[in-house]
């Protein structure tokens, strides 16, 4: 006897897949652009405050590097508190929070409070990567953190293509504190959006079906019996592939080297990552003697070669490493490297500048999402927030000490080709932490 076609459509409609992930992360790659557009355009705006406060290159990169300090003193308790509340309105909050401190940057009237804010927009932001990671180790199947990550990571290199031109325009037209202002206005909305659409857990979502949720799930147990985990001989061998003990308590998370090893090979990528941020709009107008429209377009070139290497880097580690991070982790340290050595000896010209700066921004960014998914293999669901929180923030302090120290090194030497070697220096340090770390066995 056949069932009724109506049963039949039902059935199937059961068993259908959704794709309601792809949404979430869409979400969370639009909330790390505002995030990202509000804590880089400093770069943009920090020759225009530098003169009408007559500040000294520390005291400019103090501005930058303030910001640095409140985001890592905020992440640890952050990754507490997504234990307890969950990403859904602590994420919501967050962003509303340092929209309105964006606003008040604006109205400052001395460089004392602008630090003072900086440091404040730090704090408020603090809890957003951790909520984004979170987010993603809870909404995507092992096979496919990587790939999600490296999208998401990718969203920070988006917002420095477009945020130097839009905010040299803005200072160039009404003034720099007008910055502040009109990038304040994006982080109100997608703070609203973000709390009506996503859920901490799939679990929790009625627009998730029973399919999706099933194969989000899938992978939870370590060892398939499918034989999917595929040797890759010498190279495993090489990063020390192997299993390791899971780790499931806070306790073990602040014991184990691989986390504390990848805590401070991140610091040395955000020292030269936030380095370039801050001085490469500097570097561009003093030493090369570009306009600010000019300087604009020029300095979002390692942006443009970061989105590039963050989207290919997290499909590279799952799909071609085979979910192995630690391989993108050692090109991105050591291609970097070459490239500081590159930029310092390039020709002065503008499109050679652009191509090296580019490539540098590639290869910086194309081993990032790895950082991030590297603690998902050594962790479960409740300890993967206390982890990423403790790599985000020790590795953001890099993003805290490298603009004061380039700033202190061009106030003493004026040499800006000092501090692309002091870049180079960091990436080979870097390399060799991550040939320390081991590299976890995943499903």
């Amino acid at each position: 006897m056949s069932l009724p076609e109506s049963k039949i459509s039902a059935g199937l409609a059961l068993k259908k897949k959704t794709g309601y992930r792809w949404l979430v992360l869409s979400l969370i790659f639009l909330v790390y652009i505002v995030c990202y557009a509000d804590r880089t355009n400093i770069g943009v705006v920090l020759p225009f405050i530098k003169e009408d406060f007559a500040l000294n290159n520390f005291q400019a990169g103090a501005i930058s590097s303030f910001f640095f300090l409140g985001y890592a003193c905020s992440q640890i308790p952050a990754g507490f508190l997504l234990g307890k509340k969950g990403t859904r309105g602590v994420v919501a909050l967050a962003v509303i929070a340092f929209s309105v401190v964006t606003f008040l940057l604006g109205t400052v009237s001395g460089a004392a409070l602008l630090i003072l804010l900086r440091l404040l927009l730090g704090l408020t932001e603090g809890p957003v990567p951790v909520s984004m990671s979170t987010t993603i180790n809870h909404w995507f199947p092992a096979k496919e953190k990587a790939t999600a990550t490296g999208i998401y990571i990718a969203s920070t290199q988006l917002a420095p293509i477009f945020v130097p031109i839009i905010a040299a325009a803005i200072a160039m037209s009404f003034g720099w504190r007008y910055v502040f202002y009109w990038f304040a206005i994006p982080g109100l909305v997608i703070a609203l959006v973000w709390y009506l659409v996503v859920r901490t857990k799939p679990e929790d979502s009625s627009k998730v079906s029973k399919a999706e949720l099933e194969y989000i799930r899938q992978e939870e147990v370590r060892v398939e019996a499918s034989g999917e985990q595929r040797s890759l001989g010498w190279l495993d061998k090489a990063i020390r592939y192997q299993k390791i003990e899971i780790i499931n308590t806070p306790k073990k998370v602040f014991t184990s080297w691989n986390i504390w090893g990848n805590t401070l090979t991140y610091f040395l990528m955000n020292s030269v990552l936030y380095g370039m941020l801050t001085w490469v709009p500097m570097y561009l107008v003093n030493a090369k003697g570009y306009s600010f429209m000019k300087m604009g377009f020029v300095a979002s070139t390692p942006a443009i070669g970061g989105l590039i290497g963050a989207l290919l880097g997290g499909v590279i580690s799952d799909k071609v490493f085979l979910k192995r991070r630690k391989p993108t982790m050692l090109i991105t340290a050591i291609a970097t490297a070459i490239m500081m050595l590159v930029v310092i000896n390039i020709p002065d010209n503008a499109t050679l500048v652009s191509l090296s700066l580019g490539l540098a921004g590639f290869f910086l960014n194309i081993g990032w999402p790895a950082f991030t998914a590297y603690p998902m293999g050594l962790t479960n669901r409740n300890t993967f927030p206390v982890a990423i929180a403790t790599v985000n923030s020790g590795g953001n302090l890099g993003g805290f000490f490298s603009p004061m120290i380039v700033g202190a090194i061009l106030d003493a030497t004026g040499n800006y080709n000092i501090a692309f070697g002091f870049f180079a220096v960091l990436l080979v340090l870097g390399f060799i932490i991550i040939t320390t770390l081991k590299e976890p066995a995943q499903d």
